[in-house]
């Protein structure tokens, strides 16, 4: 079962009020937002947002259970603009922005996302069968981009220490046969580290695939237009929490925050990064790397 990830923190930093418009514009596993409709009131919104259709429609039963209207949307967050235009809606109150994957994403999207499973090779966000020959998927990445680009990805985005290894392993496995599977990738990478690299505490292929699915879905940059939209609908007083997974992530909200600090717009509150409790990561260990990061705009 999906855990979201520093809840407790998000909701009780963030303050919602009952009438607020809420916009959770990574809705996941429904997590976050179940949290803040328990705050909601009747005359209170709540706007979900995911690409995966799936995660939506598991969770219908939001419309019905609360009493504040609740509207599940299917987008990407960049084009969170375009879902607020179409709702009506001018003002939001407070934004959550959870930019890691929920469990069920992970282990059961069949994307290729896990190697802990064998599955294709994709990795992207699109609807699996919207797919064509010009969609970008990881397995276009490791089959077709040179060797440099391919090690700058990993480098960059896995921040993986044997970035030009893989990188060149991945390219002499390719010139023997195509790589198809997220087994076939982690075998690869196995084969391209040294022994006691497979000993630490996460699995070698970890930041290989953080690296390439960041890539495949452009991570980087549309967390950085989704946030700047969500400013843009923000009322004063509002508030913008953010959790990040890796450094990369962290450093864009950090670098918008503390641009939005400097034109006098608001503050970060409080002004250091929150972190995951020793507790909560040893119930999820897959929170041991989150940030949280709250922007509060001036009244």
């Amino acid at each position: 079962m999906h855990q979201p990830v520093l809840l407790q923190e998000v909701i009780d930093t963030l303050d919602i009020k009952n009438d607020d418009v809420v916009v959770d514009a990574t809705f996941g596993g429904g997590g976050h937002s179940k949290a803040a409709l328990e705050k909601l009131g009747p005359h209170g919104v709540l706007i979900a947002i995911d690409t995966d259709k799936n995660a939506l429609e598991s969770q219908k039963k939001l419309c019905t259970d609360y009493k504040s209207t609740v509207h599940l949307k299917q987008s990407n967050f960049r084009d969170l603009d375009v879902v607020l235009n179409e709702l009506g809606v001018t003002k939001v109150d407070k934004f959550i922005f959870d930019l890691g994957f929920s469990s069920t994403q992970l282990e059961e999207g069949e994307r290729g996302l896990s190697f802990k499973k064998d599955e294709p090779l994709l990795m992207t966000l699109t609807d699996v069968g919207s797919i064509t020959e010009e969609t970008l998927t990881a397995r276009r990445i490791v089959n077709e981009w040179n060797e440099e680009h391919i090690e700058t990805i990993i480098r960059c985005y896995g921040e993986e220490g044997f970035s030009r290894q893989i990188a060149k392993a991945i390219v002499e496995a390719r010139a023997n046969k195509e790589i198809e599977t997220t087994t076939e990738l982690r075998e690869i990478i196995l084969r391209a580290t040294p022994f006691w690299y497979h000993k630490k505490r996460i699995d070698p292929a970890t930041r290989t695939f953080q690296a390439l699915r960041i890539a495949v879905n452009d991570e980087i940059e549309t967390a950085r237009i989704g946030i700047l939209k969500a400013f843009s609908y923000l009322t004063p007083g509002g508030a913008i929490a953010v959790i990040t997974f890796h450094s990369t992530e962290d450093r864009v909200v950090k670098r918008l925050f503390r641009s939005w600090k400097e034109e006098e717009l608001g503050r970060q509150e409080p002004k250091k990064p929150i972190k995951p409790s020793r507790e909560e990561i040893k119930g999820n260990p897959r929170a041991r790397s989150a940030k949280l990061r709250i922007f509060l705009k001036n009244k």
